[in-house]
């Protein structure tokens, strides 16, 4: 990975950064691979560039794609990509991230919070990933907005297509005082107002298993 060696400035420019990490899911494994398998989908010779509003994602000028970070450490993973992220955003850069299991938004998040003094978050999801624990992991996939929350590095958490809460996600939700849209209240015309720069987190159980069956995670119902 490319990691700013020339100090270059990145002031506005939209990059690309993988992370093929997988170390906190939880039932199948996988996630790690997710930064390639979506490079490998966008290039290949099935894919249009051109959306239908004319935007040309394959122009040289629209983003930058420097790599993935290179996790050699597990356990230190979290420390890697604060690290990484804090040297980009300093630079100005906008970040796409692929990912990796959720778990990987809590050191995004921080290293957001050291940039800007004010964020909100979009979460598009199956679940609330509000766990305190699961399965003895504090740092689990299915907990990384419990810890963003604990930390206050948000100030506003919008939680969208969720279709499964148990009752102790649903006091979690209580407790850090998040806004719960599930599946069945959603429409397309809803319109989300935030005062603050909005992070967009997506996972891909979002999508319905029919659409998206490589997830870990089926819940039916999901975005088409």
């Amino acid at each position: 990975m490319n990691q700013n060696k020339n100090n270059i400035i990145y002031n506005g420019t939209t990059i690309v950064i993988g992370i093929p990490f997988d170390d906190h899911s939880s039932f199948l494994k996988g996630a790690f691979k997710g930064p390639e398998a979506i490079r490998t989908a966008l290039y290949s010779e099935s894919t249009n560039l051109a959306t239908e509003s004319g935007v040309d994602l394959g122009s040289n000028n629209k983003w930058q794609d420097i790599g993935n970070i290179d996790i050699t450490n597990n356990a230190k993973a979290f420390v890697l990509i604060e690290k990484v992220y804090n040297e980009y955003l300093n630079q100005g850069a906008r970040i796409i991230t692929l990912g990796g299991d959720h778990s990987i938004t809590l050191p995004i998040i921080r290293s957001y919070s050291h940039s800007m003094k004010k964020i909100d978050i979009l979460q598009l999801d199956a679940h609330p990933d509000l766990y305190d624990e699961l399965n003895g992991d504090r740092e689990s996939h299915g907990c990384p907005f419990a810890r963003i929350m604990e930390e206050n590095l948000v100030e506003r958490l919008v939680q969208v297509g969720i279709r499964t809460m148990n009752p102790h996600q649903q006091k979690q939700s209580e407790r850090f005082r998040t806004e719960v849209i599930p599946m069945r209240d959603w429409h397309r015309d809803m319109n989300f107002k935030f005062s603050n720069p909005v992070y967009l987190s997506i996972d891909m159980d979002c999508l319905d298993p029919g659409f998206a069956p490589g997830i870990s995670h089926y819940e039916p119902g999901g975005f088409t």
